[in-house]
């Protein structure tokens, strides 16, 4: 317990006790020699209280300290009360990682810790029984010396998490994990792995079957088509009623057509393995070729189209894909902007990259509809995009193909005024560009 006098009155016995020394020296007529050997005797008794100290704090087994008064005392007490103090923290520093492991270990995922040089600090039972690791025996051994996947170890290294990548177990290739990858802390690193077997797998037979059907149905659509333009060719022979219900099935068969190639493509973009950085686009020369087929399919709406192309610049990337993204969007625009409007489309060079951009001056898009324009099927108007022969993929096949290219669609409408659908590429997707003269 602490005294607020507890030095004063210290100070004060120090005083009476020299002051002793000193009478009893002027008595004796050797006050110098009295009070040193006072001063001595006080040396002594410090000393042993230091031993004494000493075996408490390094040797004695007890908690509490020896039985001493005065200034001694309040020492004792003091470290008493900070050994009491510190051991109550690590009792509550003890119970916090003991609730943070257990909930470690109740997550679905295998979860390891490592530091700044990729050495393992702590990993759950799942990392134990998923991954291969041992505990505690894998303690401060490397974490890419364990887990040996090429694409996790370029993962690992590359330093970029802002993305998770799938790898195969390493203890059943059959399973296949989600590996995300999560700075924290100083320099520390969070490795969750998650067993998405059954969500890849279910996805491959979607693709599959898309793949499968889209494939099958074609032939037999392709033969119904050709039987009802020869049908409905004989127009002489046939009554209006009958010659117009094979010029509408002729028309819907033409359609199911455009929706199965649309999503042959689709599935192809989506299993494409091909490398972006294997090849170059001639996106000027490209965008020319696309302009002449949308003056093709402009010839009864009468838009305005402007083609602005910052020449000489290539990127990596693959054409068709990037051909088909392109088309799609100035496709669109010429589809949906009613008859005799304007629309712009750029290729430019920006500080950061290169930009495509498509603008129209149409009907617009209300806001609530632009976050879903990219997934499979959606309409703003269904009648509409009925009229217009769309079969709902067009921005669905835009999406995947930038997200090949480490892009992304960004679109701006204002109702009324029309519409921007645009994308860019950075710096290092530039594979050449010629000098500005």
């Amino acid at each position: 317990m602490y005294y607020p006098f507890s030095w004063f009155k210290s100070i004060v016995r120090l005083c009476l006790f020299l002051i002793v020394f000193a009478l009893v020296g002027w008595y004796l007529d050797d006050m110098l020699l009295a009070v040193a050997l006072g001063a001595t005797g006080l040396l002594l008794l410090n000393y042993w209280h230091l031993y004494k100290l000493n075996r408490w704090l390094w040797h004695s087994r007890k908690m509490s300290p020896p039985s001493v008064n005065g200034l001694w005392e309040h020492i004792y007490e003091g470290i008493y009360y900070l050994q009491r103090r510190n051991r109550n923290k690590r009792k509550e520093l003890g119970a916090l990682v003991k609730r943070f492991r257990e909930g470690s270990e109740a997550l679905p995922d295998a979860a390891v810790v490592v530091d700044a040089k990729a050495c393992i600090i702590w990993c759950n039972r799942l990392a134990r029984l998923e991954l291969g690791l041992r505990w505690p025996s894998d303690a401060g051994r490397r974490l890419d010396n364990l887990i040996r996947h090429p694409e996790f170890i370029q993962y690992f290294h590359a330093g970029k998490y802002h993305y998770p990548i799938e790898v195969p177990s390493p203890l059943n290739p059959q399973k296949t994990f989600e590996d995300r990858i999560m700075p924290y802390g100083e320099e520390h690193l969070l490795l969750i792995a998650r067993d998405v077997t059954r969500v890849s797998q279910l996805e491959e037979m979607r693709k599959d079957f898309v793949a499968n059907v889209s494939h099958e149905l074609r032939t037999p659509l392709t033969v119904i088509n050709g039987y009802l333009e020869i049908l409905a060719g004989s127009g002489d022979e046939l009554d209006p009623l009958t010659q117009k219900a094979f010029l509408e099935m002729s028309s819907q068969t033409q359609r199911m057509q455009s929706l199965i190639e649309d999503l042959l493509v689709l599935s192809r973009i989506e299993a494409s393995s091909e490398r972006i950085y294997e090849n170059t686009v001639d996106m000027p020369a490209m965008l020319r070729q696309i302009k002449l087929e949308a003056d093709a399919l402009n010839k009864d709406k009468g838009h305005t189209i402007a083609f602005h192309l910052d020449e000489g610049v290539k990127i990596y990337g693959i054409e068709t894909e990037l051909r088909s993204a392109c088309s799609n969007l100035i496709f669109n625009a010429i589809n949906y902007t009613p008859p005799g409007g304007h629309i712009d489309v750029y290729w430019s060079v920006t500080k950061d990259g290169v930009k495509f951009a498509v603008k129209d001056d149409g009907d617009g898009i209300e806001q609530r509809h632009l976050s879903r324009l990219t997934e499979r099927f959606y309409r703003v108007d269904k009648a509409r995009s009925r009229k217009t022969g769309g079969s709902g993929l067009g921005l669905s096949i835009v999406k995947h193909v930038l997200n090949h290219h480490n892009s992304q669609l960004q679109i701006t409408s204002v109702v009324g005024e029309g519409s921007v659908f645009f994308f860019n590429f950075d710096a290092e997707m530039i594979a050449s560009q010629d000098p500005v003269l």
